[in-house]
């Protein structure tokens, strides 16, 4: 059986199936939790043990590359990185049922962060360092790299199929996008900067806090890329508000590894890339019933506007001065 894209072959008795042919029978309802790209249930099994479980959108990720995530999670977790690491049943842990992959992690007691607590950025960037030590002992072989041609290149050329892109609009995205694709490769390529493996997706919702420790959850987006990927989408509100938590950040960082401030010149070309990229992604989505449900601005002229304006602007913080670290650091 094949697996459908959209999900409508994953009903509640084929979820429960999957589950029952590894030998874990919940208890409790599977309750689901947020995610748009996998479908991913909380549940406590009749050893009254909490689980999350995974099942992960067919026609992605290759079974290769899935186990690599899972792999990378279990080296992280046990050099003693808090991350959300598999469970492994008969030496195995990621399975296969009726056209869908999937993976069983323990449930973690834990809370949302708060993207105004600039006290715990200390403890994330040393958090961060450790993982990146221990990442960057070896490399993937299968996962994508963050790059041109993967963020950038490929989703622009993708977007140019796209049918959601209002007429009215299309000339001068395209013009855009073009000039975007060349600054962004001549600033990407303007320094040459070390390659590890990353956690990919590394922002505020993906770390949880227990005991006032951060933990790392879904590796789902893990690849190989520049350390500072992993920094950036946890800086924001004003110029200085930003500069004071990437000192923060670094302070807690260089306790465990040494971060190269170079890769301070990527912050604006990777949040372009990611800009681009995450439209190309709902278009790609737009067939799962469960996308025009969530995001239904996307098919409105004035999104498309919108994101004209914003791309333009983005334009204008690729030729200013990047950030810095407080005086003092």
């Amino acid at each position: 059986m094949n697996a459908n894209f959209s999900y409508q072959s994953l009903t509640p008795e084929l979820q429960l199936d999957a589950l029952a042919s590894i030998a874990i029978y919940p208890e409790s309802g599977l309750i689901s939790l947020n995610s748009y790209e996998n479908r991913v249930f909380l549940f406590t099994d009749e050893n009254k043990v909490r689980y999350v479980v995974k099942f992960y959108r067919p026609q992605r990720w290759n079974e290769a590359q899935l186990k690599e995530e899972l792999q990378f999670c279990q080296q992280l977790y046990n050099n003693g990185c808090r991350v959300a690491s598999p469970v492994e049943i008969n030496g195995q842990t990621l399975f296969h049922f009726a056209g869908y992959y999937f993976a069983l992690f323990p449930s973690l007691s834990a809370r949302s962060m708060e993207l105004d607590n600039i006290d715990i950025l200390y403890d994330i960037g040393s958090a961060l360092g450790k993982m990146h030590r221990i990442a960057a002992q070896e490399g993937f072989k299968h996962r994508e790299a963050l790059d041109i041609s993967t963020m950038l290149s490929n989703p622009i050329k993708q977007l140019r199929s796209s049918v959601y892109i209002p007429a009215s609009v299309r000339e001068p995205l395209f013009s855009v996008l073009a000039t975007l694709e060349r600054e962004v490769t001549i600033q990407f390529n303007r320094h040459k900067h070390k390659i590890i493996r990353l956690h990919g997706d590394c922002h505020a919702s993906n770390i949880l806090l227990r005991d006032d420790s951060p933990y790392f959850v879904d590796f789902d987006d893990c690849r190989m890329g520049p350390a500072i990927q992993d920094l950036w989408m946890l800086l924001n509100g004003t110029p200085q508000d930003k500069q004071l938590q990437l000192s923060m950040l670094l302070e807690g960082y260089e306790e465990e590894y040494e971060f190269d401030l170079k890769q301070l010149y990527l912050i604006e070309p990777l949040r372009t890339m990611r800009m681009i990229n995450y439209v190309n992604w709902l278009s790609k989505r737009w067939s799962d019933p469960a996308f025009p449900l969530n995001f239904p601005w996307f098919s409105t002229d004035q999104y498309w506007r919108e994101l004209l304006k914003s791309l333009q602007d983005q334009l204008i913080a690729l030729q200013e001065t990047p950030i810095s670290l407080q005086p003092g650091y």
